[in-house]
Protein backbone atom coordinates (compact mmCIF):
# COMPACT_ATOMS: atom_id res chain seq x y z
CA UNK A 1 0.00 0.00 0.00
CA UNK A 2 2.66 2.20 0.54
CA UNK A 3 4.88 1.66 -2.36
CA UNK A 4 1.46 1.66 -4.56
CA UNK A 5 0.32 5.43 -3.30
CA UNK A 6 3.72 7.09 -1.81
CA UNK A 7 1.96 10.76 -1.92
CA UNK A 8 -1.46 9.54 -0.34
CA UNK A 9 0.38 7.89 2.67
CA UNK A 10 2.98 10.59 3.22
CA UNK A 11 0.66 13.00 3.35
CA UNK A 12 -1.97 10.95 5.46
CA UNK A 13 0.74 10.16 7.68
CA UNK A 14 2.24 14.05 7.98
CA UNK A 15 -1.91 14.51 8.42
CA UNK A 16 -1.81 12.07 11.06
CA UNK A 17 1.30 13.22 13.04
CA UNK A 18 0.16 16.71 12.97
CA UNK A 19 -2.87 16.02 14.48
CA UNK A 20 -1.02 14.15 17.51
CA UNK A 21 0.78 17.26 17.89
CA UNK A 22 -2.42 19.77 17.96
CA UNK A 23 -3.92 16.93 20.82
CA UNK A 24 -1.20 16.86 23.06
CA UNK A 25 -0.13 20.37 23.37
CA UNK A 26 -4.14 21.05 23.62
CA UNK A 27 -3.85 17.98 26.37
CA UNK A 28 -0.26 20.13 27.84
CA UNK A 29 -2.38 23.55 28.04
CA UNK A 30 -5.53 22.13 29.84
CA UNK A 31 -3.28 20.71 32.31
CA UNK A 32 -1.16 23.15 33.00
CA UNK A 33 -4.39 25.36 33.04
CA UNK A 34 -6.25 22.70 35.85
CA UNK A 35 -2.91 23.20 38.06
CA UNK A 36 -2.65 26.61 37.93
CA UNK A 37 -6.12 26.62 38.66
CA UNK A 38 -5.12 24.60 41.84
CA UNK A 39 -2.24 26.44 42.58
CA UNK A 40 -5.01 29.68 43.24
CA UNK A 41 -7.07 28.16 45.74
CA UNK A 42 -4.01 28.73 48.38
CA UNK A 43 -3.33 32.25 50.19
CA UNK A 44 -0.32 33.77 47.62
CA UNK A 45 2.92 33.04 49.61
CA UNK A 46 6.81 33.68 49.17
CA UNK A 47 7.17 30.18 49.43
CA UNK A 48 6.86 27.66 46.15
CA UNK A 49 6.03 24.27 46.87
CA UNK A 50 6.88 21.94 44.12
CA UNK A 51 6.34 18.20 43.26
CA UNK A 52 6.55 15.73 40.80
CA UNK A 53 9.98 16.03 40.65
CA UNK A 54 12.22 13.26 39.33
CA UNK A 55 13.27 11.33 42.30
CA UNK A 56 16.51 9.85 40.87
CA UNK A 57 18.20 13.57 40.57
CA UNK A 58 21.09 14.20 43.07
CA UNK A 59 20.39 16.11 45.68
CA UNK A 60 23.27 19.26 45.13
CA UNK A 61 22.33 18.43 41.21
CA UNK A 62 18.06 19.10 42.29
CA UNK A 63 18.81 22.65 44.32
CA UNK A 64 21.49 23.77 41.37
CA UNK A 65 18.87 23.07 38.67
CA UNK A 66 16.26 24.67 40.37
CA UNK A 67 18.35 27.83 41.13
CA UNK A 68 18.90 28.02 37.61
CA UNK A 69 15.41 27.66 36.70
CA UNK A 70 13.73 30.19 39.46
CA UNK A 71 16.46 32.73 40.07
CA UNK A 72 15.29 34.45 36.76
CA UNK A 73 12.52 35.30 38.46
CA UNK A 74 13.62 37.42 41.70
CA UNK A 75 16.11 36.92 44.31
CA UNK A 76 16.13 33.17 45.85
CA UNK A 77 16.19 33.08 49.98
CA UNK A 78 16.25 29.49 50.17
CA UNK A 79 15.90 26.06 48.05
CA UNK A 80 15.17 23.24 50.39
CA UNK A 81 15.35 19.75 48.34
CA UNK A 82 15.17 16.35 50.93
CA UNK A 83 15.59 12.83 49.87
CA UNK A 84 13.96 11.38 52.35
CA UNK A 85 11.21 8.86 51.83
CA UNK A 86 8.30 11.24 52.96
CA UNK A 87 9.89 13.96 50.50
CA UNK A 88 10.75 12.14 47.62
CA UNK A 89 10.03 14.19 44.58
CA UNK A 90 9.27 17.03 46.47
CA UNK A 91 10.80 20.66 46.91
CA UNK A 92 10.46 24.19 48.47
CA UNK A 93 11.76 27.49 46.72
CA UNK A 94 11.32 30.75 48.65
CA UNK A 95 11.07 34.17 47.35
CA UNK A 96 12.67 37.39 48.85
CA UNK A 97 9.03 39.12 47.01
CA UNK A 98 5.64 37.60 46.72
CA UNK A 99 5.19 38.97 42.98
CA UNK A 100 8.43 37.00 42.05
CA UNK A 101 7.36 33.52 43.75
CA UNK A 102 3.68 34.64 41.68
CA UNK A 103 5.24 35.19 38.37
CA UNK A 104 7.41 31.98 38.74
CA UNK A 105 4.44 29.80 39.44
CA UNK A 106 2.59 30.74 36.87
CA UNK A 107 5.35 30.87 34.05
CA UNK A 108 6.98 27.23 35.18
CA UNK A 109 3.71 25.36 35.79
CA UNK A 110 3.99 22.50 33.79
CA UNK A 111 7.32 23.29 32.73
CA UNK A 112 9.64 19.90 31.26
CA UNK A 113 11.92 19.47 34.36
CA UNK A 114 14.22 16.53 34.05
CA UNK A 115 11.54 14.96 31.31
CA UNK A 116 8.41 15.16 34.46
CA UNK A 117 6.34 18.16 33.73
CA UNK A 118 7.00 20.03 36.90
CA UNK A 119 3.98 21.19 39.46
CA UNK A 120 3.97 24.04 41.33
CA UNK A 121 1.42 25.83 44.08
CA UNK A 122 1.73 28.22 46.89
CA UNK A 123 3.03 26.76 50.44
CA UNK A 124 0.50 26.48 53.04
CA UNK A 125 2.71 27.90 55.33
CA UNK A 126 5.89 30.42 55.53
CA UNK A 127 8.84 29.43 55.89
CA UNK A 128 11.28 30.37 58.31
CA UNK A 129 13.21 32.68 56.82
CA UNK A 130 9.82 34.44 55.76
CA UNK A 131 8.33 34.45 58.78
CA UNK A 132 11.25 36.14 61.19
CA UNK A 133 11.18 38.96 58.13
CA UNK A 134 7.76 39.32 58.47
CA UNK A 135 8.08 39.55 62.62
CA UNK A 136 5.83 36.30 63.29
CA UNK A 137 8.72 33.58 63.68
CA UNK A 138 7.72 33.99 67.48
CA UNK A 139 4.05 33.15 66.36
CA UNK A 140 4.62 30.39 64.59
CA UNK A 141 7.15 28.78 67.28
CA UNK A 142 4.41 28.59 69.97
CA UNK A 143 2.01 27.37 68.20
CA UNK A 144 5.03 24.31 67.59
CA UNK A 145 5.17 24.47 71.59
CA UNK A 146 1.70 24.18 71.96
CA UNK A 147 1.32 21.26 69.57
CA UNK A 148 4.40 19.51 71.40
CA UNK A 149 2.62 20.39 74.63
CA UNK A 150 -0.44 18.68 73.74
CA UNK A 151 1.24 15.93 71.69
CA UNK A 152 3.10 15.11 75.33
CA UNK A 153 -0.37 15.44 77.02
CA UNK A 154 -1.88 12.54 74.88
CA UNK A 155 1.05 10.56 75.28
CA UNK A 156 1.13 10.54 78.75
CA UNK A 157 -2.70 10.32 79.13
CA UNK A 158 -2.55 7.33 77.20
CA UNK A 159 0.35 5.50 79.14
CA UNK A 160 -1.67 6.17 81.67
CA UNK A 161 -4.77 4.88 80.40
CA UNK A 162 -2.90 1.44 79.91
CA UNK A 163 -1.11 1.25 82.98
CA UNK A 164 -4.83 1.96 84.40
CA UNK A 165 -6.29 -1.24 82.73
CA UNK A 166 -2.55 -3.37 83.54
CA UNK A 167 -3.56 -2.39 86.98
CA UNK A 168 -7.49 -3.11 86.54
CA UNK A 169 -6.88 -6.69 85.32
CA UNK A 170 -4.56 -7.30 88.22
CA UNK A 171 -6.89 -5.83 91.06
CA UNK A 172 -9.82 -7.92 89.36
CA UNK A 173 -7.47 -11.27 89.59
CA UNK A 174 -6.75 -10.21 93.27
CA UNK A 175 -10.47 -9.51 93.67
CA UNK A 176 -10.85 -12.90 94.72
CA UNK A 177 -8.22 -13.65 96.98
CA UNK A 178 -9.34 -10.57 99.50
CA UNK A 179 -10.02 -11.02 102.48
CA UNK A 180 -13.36 -10.01 104.33
CA UNK A 181 -11.27 -7.59 106.96
CA UNK A 182 -9.52 -6.26 104.06
CA UNK A 183 -12.35 -5.29 102.34
CA UNK A 184 -14.45 -3.41 105.31
CA UNK A 185 -10.70 -1.50 106.02
CA UNK A 186 -10.77 -0.46 102.15
CA UNK A 187 -14.50 0.76 101.99
CA UNK A 188 -15.64 4.11 103.49
CA UNK A 189 -18.50 5.41 105.10
CA UNK A 190 -20.51 6.49 102.40
CA UNK A 191 -22.85 4.39 100.56
CA UNK A 192 -22.30 2.99 97.34
CA UNK A 193 -23.29 4.99 94.55
CA UNK A 194 -23.34 6.42 90.78
CA UNK A 195 -20.08 9.16 91.50
CA UNK A 196 -16.36 8.75 92.71
CA UNK A 197 -14.81 10.90 94.85
CA UNK A 198 -10.75 10.78 93.83
CA UNK A 199 -7.88 12.32 95.74
CA UNK A 200 -3.83 12.46 96.12
CA UNK A 201 -3.86 13.35 92.80
CA UNK A 202 -0.61 14.60 91.39
CA UNK A 203 -0.45 18.30 90.28
CA UNK A 204 -0.12 17.54 86.35
CA UNK A 205 -3.19 15.39 86.55
CA UNK A 206 -6.05 17.19 84.10
CA UNK A 207 -9.42 16.02 82.51
CA UNK A 208 -8.07 13.83 80.11
CA UNK A 209 -5.64 12.04 81.45
CA UNK A 210 -8.80 10.89 83.96
CA UNK A 211 -11.10 9.96 81.23
CA UNK A 212 -8.51 7.68 79.52
CA UNK A 213 -8.29 6.28 82.42
CA UNK A 214 -11.68 5.78 83.69
CA UNK A 215 -13.59 5.35 79.93
CA UNK A 216 -11.88 1.64 79.56
CA UNK A 217 -14.80 1.01 82.56
CA UNK A 218 -18.24 0.43 81.07
CA UNK A 219 -20.76 3.23 82.00
CA UNK A 220 -18.30 6.07 81.94
CA UNK A 221 -19.96 9.11 81.92
CA UNK A 222 -17.52 12.07 82.56
CA UNK A 223 -14.73 13.97 84.73
CA UNK A 224 -15.60 17.05 86.57
CA UNK A 225 -12.60 18.49 87.96
CA UNK A 226 -12.53 21.30 91.16
CA UNK A 227 -11.42 25.02 90.21
CA UNK A 228 -8.29 25.62 92.16
CA UNK A 229 -7.90 22.46 93.57
CA UNK A 230 -5.62 19.70 91.28
CA UNK A 231 -5.63 16.46 94.04
CA UNK A 232 -9.12 15.97 94.09
CA UNK A 233 -11.89 14.92 91.38
CA UNK A 234 -15.25 13.61 90.70
CA UNK A 235 -15.99 10.46 88.14
CA UNK A 236 -19.60 9.39 87.51
CA UNK A 237 -21.13 6.20 85.70
CA UNK A 238 -24.45 5.29 84.68
CA UNK A 239 -24.78 2.70 87.54
CA UNK A 240 -23.32 1.88 90.86
CA UNK A 241 -22.33 -1.85 90.08
CA UNK A 242 -20.21 0.05 87.46
CA UNK A 243 -19.05 2.29 89.98
CA UNK A 244 -17.68 -0.04 92.29
CA UNK A 245 -15.90 -2.11 89.42
CA UNK A 246 -14.06 1.10 88.56
CA UNK A 247 -13.47 1.98 92.02
CA UNK A 248 -11.82 -1.42 92.78
CA UNK A 249 -9.59 -1.66 89.94
CA UNK A 250 -8.04 1.49 90.35
CA UNK A 251 -7.90 2.04 94.08
CA UNK A 252 -4.42 2.72 95.13
CA UNK A 253 -3.06 3.30 91.51
CA UNK A 254 -0.34 5.59 90.96
CA UNK A 255 -0.53 8.41 88.46
CA UNK A 256 3.45 9.07 89.36
CA UNK A 257 5.59 7.18 91.82
CA UNK A 258 4.50 9.38 94.58
CA UNK A 259 0.54 9.58 94.26
CA UNK A 260 -1.44 6.50 95.08
CA UNK A 261 -4.62 7.58 94.45
CA UNK A 262 -7.60 6.84 96.58
CA UNK A 263 -10.80 6.13 95.62
CA UNK A 264 -14.27 6.72 97.42
CA UNK A 265 -17.71 6.65 96.79
CA UNK A 266 -19.08 10.96 96.60
CA UNK A 267 -21.08 11.83 99.39
CA UNK A 268 -24.57 12.46 98.51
Amino acid sequence: WAVTFPRVYKRRRGYFHYSFIVLCFRKQFENTAYLCDIAMDIRPNHTLYLNNINDKIKKEELKRSLFALFSQFGQIMDIVALKTMKMRGQAFVVFKELGSATNALRQLQGFPFYSKPLRVQYAKTDSDLIAKMKGTYGDKEKKKEKKKAKAQEQAAAAAAAAAAAAAGKKATQETSKTTPSSTDKESDDNPPNTILFLNNLPEETNEMMLSMLFNQFPGFKEVRLIPGRHDIAFVEFDSEAQSGVARDALQGFRITPAHAMKITYAKK
